[in-house]
């Protein structure tokens, strides 16, 4: 059997994956787990890429201890982008997401693009992030770097490279830039050339289930491996966790649920309105040419930074315990908008809850469950008030939620989300992303026909929790207070 090494990188961990496929199911061992630590230098916050290579080497010789593998495939986080010179090396470390640089970058760019019309030509909905934004900060502020820079590439193509040295983008992930034609499926040059930027500095967009290149000889010397591929699979990591929806039926909706809440449906084209924009969903690439409608929202970030705010306090309480104060507090007694900029950055989330809550007019939360009761309730409400959206924009009755990924462990969320959102719940698979990393592997190496037999496989692969609404009309009048607290 043709064995996959996959490696899946979230924002603060993570993992080598080796798996096989038996014709019928995956099976998939972790060999290698290492943390993803930010650095801060001279108040900028950075992903340690260096270190992240050095895992990647160590995940490849495991595998090789292990028996070897045919192929590797990569996915990591969105937006973020590492520089290369002419001469192929880094100018400098890639730098974290929530960093504060891109603060007034919005502004510069809609001075150039409307708000609207970027909206229009790209449907990607506008958060701070943004690739876009980035890019727009180093043309203001550092042009000379920018000058420098022969291509930029996003992070699960920047490890593709540094195993391969072929410089190119891997569709899904390069749909998260708001530089991206959803309708093309390629580079939008026009709004390139309207901002300024470089055209030359973006490499050419291949499809999820592509060979980026092979091993290079340096690295199969290096680690006593075999030259095998690296494919292009879906680099996003969201799109390779849809890619792993196992669901028979063409309409579904899901939640990518971990640091971020990926909430939507799968199209097979884009869905970009005047009403879609004012409800800040965003279109990006999915497996096969489809098209992932979803809203970002705000996810366990959340919940793990509070508990990190009062580990630093003293207060070494665990995640189990977190959730059974939120239970013992009483229910809808105050709400956050999970997506308020205040809660973007870490820190002390708690103290910023607390202060919404004040600003609002609401009842203030005193006690630490009450915090984490506000915190669940408030992301069950966003959910609900998503889900509504969709049923609206896709014009469907969606009548399940299949919830993917880590935060399926969260058995509370996904409880409050069945009842927040009148329908059943699906959890699963928890290892969604590295799931749908491999099983485009194996389509690409033509042991899987095709997104269809993809789900097929998962779901003979993947055992589902179900979670069924048992008191979704006690939400409703809290619903309306919720509302009010949107400003809808």
């Amino acid at each position: 059997m043709k064995k996959i090494l996959s490696f899946d990188f979230g924002a603060s961990s993570g993992r080598a994956m080796l798996s096989e496929f038996d014709g019928e199911k995956i099976t998939i061992r972790e060999i290698h787990r290492f943390s993803n630590d930010t650095v801060i230098l001279r108040g900028r916050m950075y992903w340690d890429v260096l270190r992240l290579f050095f895992e990647i080497k160590t995940g490849i010789t495991k595998a090789v201890n292990d028996g070897g593998f045919d192929a590797i495939g990569i996915d990591t986080w969105g937006v973020d982008f590492g520089m290369l010179d002419k001469n192929g090396n880094l100018l400098a470390n890639p730098v974290h997401y929530r960093d504060t640089r891109t603060e007034g970058m919005l502004e510069e760019v809609f001075k150039i693009v409307p708000k609207d019309e970027l909206y229009k030509l790209t449907g990607t909905q506008t958060m701070r992030i943004n690739t876009i934004y980035q890019l727009m900060y180093l043309k203001l502020k550092e042009p000379e770097l920018l000058e420098r820079t022969e291509k930029i590439l996003l992070m699960p193509d920047l490890f593709a490279y540094m195993l391969t040295g072929e410089m190119k983008e891997e569709a899904s992930i390069a749909s998260t830039t708001n530089l991206y034609d959803p309708y093309k499926n390629d580079w939008n040059f026009d709004i390139i050339n309207r901002l300024g930027l470089p055209k030359n500095i973006f490499a050419p967009i291949v499809q999820g289930g592509e060979v980026f290149g092979m091993l290079s000889d340096d690295i199969c010397e290096e680690l006593g491996c075999e030259k095998v591929p690296v494919i292009a699979v879906c680099g996003h990591d969201t799109a390779s966790a849809v890619a792993a929806t196992p669901s028979s039926s063409e309409d579904f909706v899901y939640i990518s649920c971990g640091t971020w809440s990926l909430f939507g449906i799968e199209n097979d084209t884009p869905i970009i309105s005047k009403e879609a924009e004012d409800f800040q969903f965003t279109n990006e690439g999915g497996y096969n040419g489809t098209t992932r409608f979803l809203k970002n929202i705000m996810g366990l970030w959340l919940i793990q930074e509070s508990r990190r705010q009062w580990k630093r306090e003293g207060e070494d309480v665990s995640f189990n315990q977190l959730e059974k104060e939120a239970l013992a507090a009483e229910p809808f007694k105050c709400f956050i908008d999970v997506d308020n900029p205040m809660f973007e950055t870490a820190g002390n989330l708690p103290k910023r809850v607390v202060k919404f809550c004040e600003q609002t007019g609401q009842y203030v939360p005193k006690t630490r469950g009450e915090i984490m009761r506000c915190i669940y309730q408030s992301l069950a409400m966003k959910y609900k008030y998503t889900f509504e959206a969709l049923c609206k924009l896709g014009n469907k009755q969606y009548k399940s939620i299949n919830v993917l990924g880590g935060g399926i462990k969260d058995t509370l969320l996904c409880r409050l989300a069945a009842d927040a959102c009148g329908v059943e719940v699906l959890a699963g698979p928890s290892e969604a992303t590295v799931m749908g990393n491999i099983a485009v592997a194996y389509t690409a190496l033509g042991e899987i026909k095709d997104l269809k037999e993809i789900r097929k496989v998962v779901s003979n692969s993947t055992d589902l929790a179900r979670y069924t609404p048992e008191n979704s009309q006690e939400w409703e009048a809290p619903y309306k207070e919720y509302l009010k607290i949107l400003g809808k």
